[in-house]
């Protein structure tokens, strides 16, 4: 993917106030086709908050939440897929005892105007079983699809959570801490896949919410930072790591130089 295409996702003016907690105030930004947009921010910064409102799940009190020029403010992530946009959740959201077959399955069915007679379907549907294979053989689960999930690996269980988000054909993804619970060592592994899996889907943009920096350093296009509720940088990566203080408000720290991959 490469970044400057046309705006797929914009806010203006959003705030989101719980009673006198104001957990966004006045955020603006937008994603356009090609990028890898991440949003970072310590605890506490209105991330969650943020990614609630991105994906349907929250209505803001004020403020305007568009996907492809159309209002989405609060429609709920199931219509939100309809139109194109999937999240994947920092927690895993799996059903243990599904096949990984089975698992991708659920999201392929739900995409079409078939019966959500889920295993008659597998069983059945040469379209649903092709679906299956070739989500499965994207993200490396090809020879996992007759493991029950339960039995799968955290780093494989976080796979296939994505997977999942990806057999809804989104144009946008929205990935919450993809490599989180998985191994240092299995980290860029996981996010080369992911990145790789997104071109060969035709996803258009990718929105990253993610803690590490290394990460976030590379495989990023844009960088939304957020403290307090509020946008404090909007920047391409080289400029938002040449900035000490920026880098310090989100990390609580200063840092070293990071490598930028992009």
């Amino acid at each position: 993917m490469s970044a400057g295409g046309t705006t797929l996702i914009e806010t203006a003016g959003v705030r989101k106030a719980y009673g006198e907690f104001v957990a966004l105030d006045n955020v603006s930004l937008t994603v356009r086709d090609g990028e890898v947009l991440s949003i970072v921010g310590p605890n506490g910064a209105g991330k969650t908050t943020l990614v609630n409102v991105l994906t349907g799940l929250l209505k803001p009190t004020e403020g305007i939440v568009r996907f492809k020029g159309q209002d989405i403010a609060g429609i709920g992530p199931v219509k939100l897929a309809k139109r194109g946009m999937a999240r994947a959740f920092q927690l895993v959201h799996i059903f243990p005892a599904l096949t990984v077959a089975q698992t991708i399955a659920v999201a392929v069915v739900s995409q079409s105007d078939k019966s959500l007679r889920l295993f008659a379907s597998l069983r059945a549907d040469e379209a649903v079983r092709r679906k299956v294979h070739e989500v499965a053989a994207i993200f490396g689960l090809e020879r996992k699809l007759d493991i029950e999930s339960r039995l799968l690996s955290q780093g494989e269980k976080k796979l296939l959570d994505i997977a999942s988000a990806f057999a809804l054909v989104p144009e946008v993804i929205l990935l919450d801490e993809p490599t989180s619970g998985v191994s240092s060592g299995d980290k860029h592994g996981i996010m080369t896949t992911l990145i790789a899996a997104a071109r060969r889907a035709g996803v258009k943009a990718i929105i990253l919410v993610e803690h590490d920096m290394d990460l976030v350093a590379e495989y990023s296009s844009r960088i939304v930072a957020l403290q307090g509720g509020k946008v404090l940088a909007d920047r391409v990566p080289a400029e938002f790591f040449a900035d000490p203080e920026i880098v310090a408000a989100i990390v609580g720290k200063r840092v070293g130089k990071l490598a930028l991959g992009h």
